[in-house]
């Protein structure tokens, strides 16, 4: 027999909480439906004594990947397109998982499920895996007996997802590798080659032009200090991702990522289209406008952008149009607000949030496909700048001495 807390309420709403001795979390649920108690939550306690807590070794698993996720919601599709059994199709697709928190995950899904509790609901409790637009999404699918089509629809949405998320991490790959190796080779020049140069210019004990006498005092600086650098570099990143980790520090964060020279225009078409196609699959599946845009502003991954979308919900919820609403929000061009107009006034919303996700998707791949013309003269100008200090630096003391040498 094993003990289980629990979480339940009353027949009058009030909320209970304890503990349970039983042979597994259903027969607490039966337990507690019989004393007309509605279970909320019946987790396993673990086993006291000096054995391993496991429940501890979560935090070492890998997160759920987003290929790992259209996978699952496309044998989901397939099975239960075929009349598969809910609970038995999320047994076989637990056993299959490769991913140890995935196989993790649907077993307590498929434990839930049997304890009777609905699939949206048990997807809920997962919000590390599945998103509140994905929750929203099958559980409107559940309510309207189109449960296969709420999975086809997700996995197309998360395909969709992956694919713009791919093609802005390869254009962004390019600039971010020739940065990482410009940084590694001025630490080398730094601490290796000027430190050996510096000494044969010593023994001339002759002028130095500013060139030399600048990448000596740096090289000095860097020699003296290595250490000091090394620790406030580390201070500094540890210290951005714990600000960025808070809820202000998220929101500032993603609000400069969007003003970033080049690259902050990209970062917000992207963005935009995936609201859009969130926005649209919300609301072709059904879910009413104001809890669509509270799903599509937790689903966007950026907070500042959510927070405008939570401006547009506010907005409905007064009474304003959601065409206005989008006009305050100061997020979409002239073209997307007229289609936004047509949409409202025609009643296709979704249709036209459709065709404005594709609009920023064809923005994105014209401006992917010149990133790197706008890059490349920024990155060859800067190697030019350092190479030519190095020049100076190196070979005009080395010039200067054979000119007086043949004088």
């Amino acid at each position: 027999m094993a003990h289980f807390h629990y979480k339940a309420r009353s027949s009058r709403g009030e909320f209970l909480e304890g503990e349970l001795e039983a042979a597994s979390a259903d027969a607490v649920a039966s337990q507690l439906m019989d004393n007309g108690i509605t279970p909320i939550d019946i987790r396993e306690k673990a086993a006291s004594g000096g054995g391993l807590d496991l429940s501890n070794l979560q935090l070492w698993e890998r997160r759920v990947s987003l290929d790992e996720l259209v996978m699952f919601s496309r044998q989901m599709y397939t099975l239960t397109r075929a009349g598969v059994p809910i609970i038995r199709a999320m047994k076989g697709l637990a056993e299959t998982a490769k991913s140890t928190r995935l196989k993790r995950v649907l077993g307590e899904i498929t434990e839930s499920l049997e304890s009777g509790r609905a699939l949206g609901e048990s997807l809920r409790a997962h919000p590390d895996v599945f998103n509140s637009l994905y929750v929203s999404i099958i559980q409107v699918g559940e309510n309207s007996g189109r449960l296969e089509e709420a999975f086809l629809q997700i996995a197309r949405h998360l395909e969709l997802d992956k694919e713009t998320r791919e093609r802005v991490k390869t254009a962004l790959r390019y600039p971010l590798m020739v940065f990482v190796a410009i940084t590694a080779a001025m630490f080398i020049i730094n601490l290796k080659v000027i430190p050996a140069f510096a000494g044969v210019f010593a023994s001339f004990d002759a002028d130095l032009p500013w060139a030399t006498r600048l990448l000596i005092g740096t090289s000095n600086f860097f020699l003296a200090y290595w250490v000091h650098i090394s620790v406030l570099l580390v201070a500094a990143v540890a210290g951005l991702i714990w600000y960025v980790r808070t809820e202000s520090g998220e929101y500032r964060w993603d609000r400069y990522k969007l003003r970033l020279p080049v690259v902050g225009n990209l970062i917000l078409r992207a963005t935009l289209a995936r609201f859009a196609r969130s926005f649209a699959l919300s609301m072709r599946s059904g879910v009413p406008l104001i809890q669509a845009l509270t799903v599509v502003a937790r689903a966007v991954d950026n907070a500042y952008v959510a927070a405008r979308v939570l401006t547009m919900r506010n907005g409905i919820e007064r009474g304003e149009s959601l065409t206005r609403t989008a006009v305050t929000s100061d997020m979409f061009t002239p073209l997307v607000l007229q289609m936004l107009a047509v949409g409202e006034e025609t009643g296709r919303v979704d249709d036209m949030m459709q065709e404005v996700a594709e609009f920023y998707e064809r923005e994105v791949d014209y401006d992917l496909k010149r990133l790197s013309a706008y890059i490349e003269p920024i990155m060859i100008i800067a190697i030019g700048i350092m190479v030519l200090v190095l020049a100076l630096g190196v070979f005009l003391p080395m010039w200067d001495l054979a000119s007086a040498a043949r004088n």
